[in-house]
This record gives structure tokens, sequence and C-alpha cells, in this order.
């Protein structure tokens, strides 16, 4: 048996340490939205033209003076997606590109799509986004608060917060963007976050009623370890199938599957050493159960 309770406290400080270092970033320095949230023009384009590459278009791009520019290739190797936030608002921004690119390059692009986002629009998805994650949140924790008996709860809530946290956090400190793909994968992350430390939790009551004369420090340790296969074999098929996407599926994916690999690594520590840490802290005990369900 794996002793993790050893463990409680030291990784108590990391992850204090960690819920601080990201709020001071998300405070401080921000989120880098991307264009779904402050605004810009979507261009796709298809080269006809091997030789041209990412790097010889970008810094094109960068040199037309547009703002924040992010040129990736989309879906194979001649197909590209540029973003920009054409921060002057000049009109006929499009023609003006498309005569720079036959300039540099030649008359080797076509145009498959373009789409521009305003500020008003880019506000409101920016707002139903916040809505969405607020509301999942509170869903969740409405849930648990209603299964589980308060000081569950609380242990829940401590966890999904540190999930979401730290995983913006490490999106705030290397400024990576924040778009819709990124929402999804919060509000997955919430969801996983809360499954994970639900069949911890399941057991841990399960053991209490079995176990009178075991404290809740030895007590959530074996909990752990008797639901340690059922976690080591979704987190790790899990990660594996994000792996591939993330290496495999292109840079227009790579967003999503970064913040779904950081939310499933925070999402399975935080159910064993966050969870758990509270329901010690609290010391629930047999009679934490059995007087809430009496109350039933």
């Amino acid at each position: 048996m794996i002793s993790f309770n050893k463990f409680y406290n030291h990784f108590n400080v990391v992850s204090t340490f960690l819920i601080i270092i990201s709020l001071i970033l998300l405070i401080f320095k921000g989120l880098n939205f991307g264009i779904d949230f402050k605004g810009g023009t979507l261009i796709e384009l298809r080269s006809n033209d091997l030789k041209i590459n990412v790097s010889s278009l970008r810094d094109k791009f960068t040199q037309l003076d547009l703002g924040d520019v992010s040129v990736k290739k989309f879906g194979n190797d001649i197909d590209y997606l540029i973003k920009f936030e054409n921060k002057n608002n000049k009109k006929n921004i499009i023609e003006d590109i498309k005569k720079d690119l036959d300039k540099s390059f030649g008359n080797n692009f076509n145009f498959r799509r373009v789409e521009n986002v305003g500020p008003k629009v880019s506000a409101e998805l920016l707002k139903s986004g916040v809505i969405a994650i607020s509301l999942s949140l509170a869903i969740m924790l409405f849930y648990i608060w209603i299964r589980f008996e308060w000081q569950f709860s609380l242990g829940a809530i401590l966890a999904l917060f540190h999930d979401v946290i730290v995983t913006l956090g490490v999106f705030s400190l290397f400024s990576l963007e924040i778009n819709l793909s990124i929402i999804a994968a919060v509000l997955t992350i919430v969801g996983y976050s809360m499954n994970d430390t639900v069949v911890i939790f399941d057991r841990v009551r399960e053991n209490l009623r079995k176990y009178s004369d075991i404290k809740i420090f030895e007590l959530t340790n074996i909990s752990i370890n008797e639901t340690l296969s059922r976690t080591i074999i979704t987190s790790a098929t899990t990660l594996l199938a994000l792996l591939a996407i993330y290496f495999f599926g292109g840079e227009i994916l790579k967003g999503f599957s970064l913040a779904m690999i950081l939310g499933v690594v925070f999402g399975t520590y935080s159910s064993i050493y966050i969870a758990n840490t509270v329901l010690v802290r609290l010391k629930v005990s047999q009679k934490t159960v059995l007087k809430e369900e009496d109350g039933k």
C-alpha cells in the first residue's frame, strides 16, 4: 500500500504556492485573449507553393503592422490559419493583404475563408464564456452539496478551484492564447476533476461506515489505494489520447489539448492531495456520516 497520507502537508504547501502564484499572474499579467474575445479577423489560406512556410508567412504579416498576429498550419502542409487584430481598423484590409502577398510570394494563395469578429461580438463571447464556466461550477457544487456532507463538499470545491485557477495560471505565465476551445477545455476539466473526487469520496464514506476504529488520516489513504487502479487507468488512457492530439493534431488543437492535459494532471493530483486533506483537517469521522444520514 502506498502511503499517500505521509505527503499531505508537503503537497498542501505546494498547492497553496501554485494557487497564490496563479492568482498573482491572473491579476497582474492577465490572460492572452484571442480574437474570439477581443475582436479581429481570421483568414484561411491555401498555398500553391510548397516552399512557402509558416515562418516566412508570419514575417510577412508582422511587417503589415496589423497588431497581434497568429499564423498556424491548418489541416495539412498547404493550409494556413491566420488571425490578426487589425488594430488600426483599416478598411479594405483583405484586399491590401492580397496585394502584399501576391507581391511577395506571387499569385500562390487562395483565400478560402475570411471571418471578422467585431468588438461587440467578442465582448458577448467573453461574457458567455464566463457565464458558462460559472454556471457549470455552480451546478457541480450544488450537486456535491446535496450528494455528500458539507465537509466533503468543501473538499470538492477547493479541488475544483485549484484545478481551474492553476490551469489558467499556466496559460497566463506563458501567454498562451485563450479562445473558445480553451473555454470548452476548462468546462471539461471541471467535470473530470469532479468525477475523480466523487469516486474517492464514495469509497471514503463507505469505509467510514465499515471501520469505526480507523482515524480519517489512515482511512483516506486506504480509500485512495482501493480506487488507485481505476484512477491510474482512467488518467493514463485519457492522457495518451490527449498527447496524441497535442503532437499529431496540428497547431489548431494544441491549445485545447494542452489545457486538457494540464486539467487531467491537476485533477488527479487534487482529488488525492487537496480533497482528502480537507477531510483530514476537518476531522471527519463515522459519526459525521451517520449523523448526516440520520438527519436526512
